[in-house]
């Protein structure tokens, strides 16, 4: 006997929506994390920084301009000593202008302030800018010691070596075991030298949050600073940065830096909150953009909709 397909169909259907044993799919799995292409990531309590779940934690891998996160928590470490520092006027040098890379487009020549530059630094990832506050603040820090690589010590670095050197200091203070700055603004070094680790960017991240300019820095959208012009004291230009952490656009999350190289990948710190629950989400070595923002989502996600708390 043959049945006409639509009624095959009505049968199979009511079949599987009333039958205890068949369904279409699999229930999701909240147990274990979300499937992940990234070399290590780690989800903590944002608020006291407690490794909530991981992967590879403690791997050392290049972290590109996550760094600049260990930079502006120096600079305003400053500030914070002497207020007066963020209406320092910075002087763009040659150097700083020729760096290569992602830029906050400040030209030879000219100066911005410590406020305005510290924007520079982190929305639009400027690496001129990163050159730029360690050729600022180095004759008033300490010259390297042991906390810091040899290759910082050399003619090159004659500048800026100091500053760099107060990175590392500051990342023993903050008990960052498996970090080495080599550049105040990315991973410097050879191919070979990693700077730091997912488990470490998120001891920087919650000493840093902790400061409210940094945190008011790093949820800023977008902003419009001034550029005093070459051989004037009062001839300025507007320049305006976007912010490159797509995920501020999203609702939910404030922070805190993005990084990407060819060799240290997609890298992210993150912060998000939802339902009281404040989170931070560092990854590193993800394969593409799309991939790190899809990844850290997940990750987020996974942690916020599966019934966890902060505290187990």
């Amino acid at each position: 006997m043959k049945f006409p397909l639509p009624a095959l169909l009505l049968a199979t259907c009511l079949l599987m929506a009333f039958s205890p044993t068949l369904t279409l799919f699999a229930a999701e799995d909240l147990a274990t994390p979300p499937i992940t292409t990234a070399k290590a990531w780690v989800i903590a309590d944002g608020n006291t920084g407690e490794v909530l779940a991981s992967h590879q934690p403690d791997e050392k891998l290049k972290s590109a301009s996550t760094t600049k996160a260990m930079c502006a928590h120096v600079v305003l470490g400053l500030a914070k000593k002497d207020p007066a520092v963020l209406d320092e006027m910075v002087t763009i040098s040659k150097l700083a202008d020729a760096t290569a890379g992602s830029t906050a487009g400040v030209k030879a020549g000219e100066k911005i302030s410590v406020r305005d530059g510290l924007r520079g630094l982190m929305l639009p990832s400027g690496n001129d800018m990163g050159n730029a506050f360690a050729e600022h603040f180095h004759a008033r820090l300490q010259p390297p010691g042991k906390e810091t690589p040899d290759s910082v010590k050399t003619p090159g670095f004659r500048t800026r070596c100091n500053f760099i050197a107060e990175m590392n200091r500051e990342a023993i203070r903050l008990g960052m075991k498996n970090t080495v700055y080599r550049q105040s603004y990315g991973d410097g070094g050879e191919d070979k030298d990693p700077t730091t680790t997912a488990r470490d960017l998120v001891i920087l991240a919650i000493a840093a949050m902790k400061d409210p300019a940094f945190a008011e820095v790093v949820k800023t959208q977008k902003y419009t600073g001034k550029v005093l012009l070459p051989g004037s004291t009062t001839k300025t230009r507007d320049i305006t940065w976007e912010n490159s952490n797509q995920l501020l656009k999203l609702g939910g999350y404030d922070g805190v830096k993005t990084g990407m190289t060819n060799q240290a990948g997609y890298c992210l710190i993150a912060r998000g909150e939802q339902n009281g629950m404040p989170l931070i989400v560092t990854i590193l070595g993800a394969p593409s953009e799309e991939v790190r923002y899809a990844e850290v989502r997940n990750l987020f996600r996974w942690w916020w909709s599966s019934g966890r708390t902060v505290r187990q």
